[in-house]
């Protein structure tokens, strides 16, 4: 199904909106708290334990919200979690400035995590319900374009900020226009149509959910240490000022994939797909080791 026609469903483009806005925060928070800590404290460890307790707590945070959405709809999840996330982040660069205790730093940063709203698991609800089994393929990679873009401009505009102010009131800027999306987004699901609630049953009770969960695990893994290890290997290298740029460039990859992943229909399973593309990011990965061993 191609994207021009997933546009033209009702509410979608708003939603594809708000729900940029709303995702800005997730790539922001953690390297804004890292920045507003360690300015405030002088201890990068302490910055790092903050960014660690807000993974911690999205992580926690997601199985609950889940629930939650299949008892009461997203609607009053997400306003909820707009409100939770905006307000312990401000809360985190106020307690920074004012030299609360550290462990306040670290709960709040936990608070701002678990209360990341449920954006992309929302827009996949409510638009995958719209199309048929064979065009949810384009929904979804639409979805994930959606949080690629975010997770891109995020940063760009949070570094704008910053020039022309402070990490402090970047993070607080850029979490007040994530609220406002997360609310925007919620409010324009009532223009497409009220979201299905379906009775939460046993998640496990099919046999292939923990291994779907172990290859969810180990692929989160894996982005988890490309964000650190891409870092890593600039500073080894000598050139730390290419971070940004390495960063910049798998965020565009996710884009790409996402975009012609989604634009094409596929003969093949999903599962055959799935293998297919953990197969050629195992290889991408290997090379740069390769490289190292030559060397």
């Amino acid at each position: 199904m191609p994207y021009r026609d997933l546009f033209r469903l009702p509410g979608v483009g708003a939603q594809s909106v708000s729900g940029f806005l709303s995702q800005l925060t997730q790539q922001v928070a953690p390297v804004g708290m890292v920045l507003v800590v360690q300015d405030a404290t002088g201890s990068l460890a302490l910055a790092g334990t903050c960014a660690a307790a807000f993974s911690v707590g999205a992580g926690m945070g997601r199985p609950v919200q889940g629930r939650l959405m299949d008892r009461r709809g997203p609607r009053p999840v997400l306003a909820a979690t707009a409100f939770l996330h905006v307000v312990a982040l401000i809360a985190l660069v106020a307690a920074a400035a004012a030299g609360w205790p550290v462990w306040t730093s670290v709960v709040l940063a936990w608070v701002a995590g678990a209360g990341l709203p449920p954006i992309s698991v929302s827009m996949r609800v409510e638009w995958g319900r719209r199309v048929s089994d064979g065009a949810r393929t384009a929904v979804y990679s639409l979805v994930y374009l959606v949080q690629e873009l975010a997770m891109l401009v995020g940063p760009l505009l949070f570094g704008l900020v910053i020039a022309v102010a402070s990490a402090s009131l970047a993070l607080g800027a850029v979490a007040v226009a994530a609220g406002a999306g997360t609310l925007a987004f919620s409010r324009a699901l009532r223009a497409g149509g009220a979201a299905s609630v379906r009775e939460g049953g046993r998640v496990f009770a099919d046999r292939r959910m923990p291994v779907l969960l172990a290859v969810v695990l180990l692929l989160g893994g894996t982005i988890g240490a490309l964000q650190v290890g891409v870092p890593a290997l600039s500073a080894a290298r000598g050139v730390p000022a290419a971070t940004g740029v390495l960063v910049a460039a798998l965020s565009l990859g996710g884009i790409a994939g996402a975009a012609g992943y989604g634009a094409r229909t596929w003969a093949s399973s999903p599962a055959a797909r799935l293998v297919g593309a953990a197969a050629l990011l195992g290889a991408l990965l290997a090379v740069p080791l390769l490289g190292r061993r030559r060397a």
